[in-house]
């Protein structure tokens, strides 16, 4: 808590302290957690990185809650994985998956939340609860199991059925809204004022969003603290790709990179829910909400809360944007899992989809550093790619029938 400063708000600047808010009483702004960076540049290095925990707590310093040992369940530092075999189906020479599948409930989610949460205990709450399209939902539910904190999570009652089963299975409070992610994310801001409880993307929100920082701080350092050149990032709310974008900037500026991080920001969107690619692909200042129909759920978001920060971030940096359809989005999935293992949920195919576009168009170049960040495990998804998944062939157990179906030539 040393070193933030209080809250700002994104649009007039005016400042705040560093309480349950979120929303600026003169503009109603977004507020954004600021820091005393001078004092984090005196108190963080990469000696004292590399000598602390394999997760998100390892940069501490730039977070704004101190770590809370109860509801520290493991996120963060997931591979960067040289993604060899996808660059070259794609065509580029230097492309890594930042693979956050492997985090405790399989979602970048548990990077947010776990420092949400700290920040709820340090607040004093007794519940939290949020709105979700699933990944949230996930680790919203495990997480406060593990700190024994009462839990409501909110969620679209359409949600795949994977997902709805692992936010169950915690045994907090599950609530089916009929209805898309945005009318549960409106109900939940209407609750939020009703209820004493830690909303983490209401009240909480500027601690929240903080943590997909750490996704652009594990890049940096795992590829030798330097940044990448480009970065493909999937839009939902548009908060991780903007904190992302932040992370370099900050890692700079506290001293731990040696040069100044001149990463292009590239956008990821389903076809069905696109409000912010559309905005992008037709040089539109105006970000129009649309009503989601895609299979990328975790993504279906048709009124982006940071959507025009997005925006910003992707135009400033030099990136690009990309609408994919459901059709791509599957092939995205399977080519991610045939190439590199990974197995990937719709996100991640969209993701894969989006760069794959890029290349095409020229705007991911072939000798570009590129980072892809694939966010969910595919196993939250599988209705999306049971369809066109399946055995080979199905045969008698016998030598001839084997033989009969596969021509094997060594």
């Amino acid at each position: 808590m040393a070193f933030v400063s209080g809250l700002r708000c994104r649009e007039c600047g005016r400042d705040y302290p560093a309480d349950p808010i979120h929303v600026c009483e003169w503009c109603f702004g977004p507020l954004e957690v600021s820091y005393d960076y001078d004092a984090i540049a005196a108190a963080i290095s990469r000696e004292s990185i590399e000598h602390g925990p394999p997760t998100v707590w390892r940069y501490a310093p730039l977070l704004p809650s101190d770590r809370g040992e109860e509801v520290d369940l493991g996120a963060g530092f997931t591979p960067l994985v040289r993604a060899e075999r996808l660059g070259a189906a794609l065509g580029l020479n230097q492309v890594w998956v930042k693979n956050d599948t492997l985090n405790p409930t399989n979602s970048f989610k548990d990077r947010v939340v776990a420092v949400a949460l700290s920040k709820a205990l340090e607040f004093g709450f007794k519940t939290v609860a949020c709105a979700s399209t699933g990944n949230l939902a996930n680790s919203v539910a495990a997480h406060a199991a593990r700190a024994g904190l009462k839990s409501y999570v909110f969620i679209p009652a359409d949600l795949e059925a994977g997902k709805i089963v692992t936010t169950a299975v915690y045994g907090g409070n599950l609530v089916a809204v009929e209805g898309n992610y945005d009318d549960v994310n409106r109900l939940c801001a209407e609750l939020a004022g009703n209820y004493p409880w830690a909303f983490v993307n209401v009240n909480v929100r500027p601690y929240y969003a903080e943590g997909s920082k750490t996704l652009a701080f594990e890049t940096a350092e795992q590829l030798g603290w330097r940044a990448p050149d480009h970065v493909v990032v999937p839009i939902a709310s548009g908060s991780q790709l903007t904190k992302i974008a932040k992370g370099f900037e900050e890692f700079w500026k506290v001293g731990l990179l040696d040069a100044e991080p001149k990463v292009r920001v590239s956008g990821a969107q389903a076809l069905g829910c696109s409000p912010v690619a559309t905005a992008f692909i037709e040089q539109s200042d105006t970000i129009k909400p649309v009503k989601p129909d895609t299979i990328a759920k975790s993504l279906a978001i048709g009124n982006p809360a940071d959507g025009y920060f997005a925006l910003d971030a992707i135009r400033r940096s030099g990136g690009g944007c990309a609408a994919v359809s459901d059709g791509e989005i599957v092939e995205g999935i399977k080519l991610l899992a045939a190439t590199e293992g990974i197995f990937g949920e719709t996100a991640a195919g969209v993701t894969v989809a989006s760069l794959k576009r890029l290349a095409e168009e020229g705007v991911v170049s072939p000798d570009e550093c590129v980072v892809v960040y694939v966010t969910g495990h595919g196993l939250k998804t599988l209705d999306a790619v049971q369809p066109t998944c399946g055995p080979t062939a199905t045969i008698a157990p016998t030598i001839d029938s084997f033989t009969e179906h596969f021509d094997v030539q060594e």
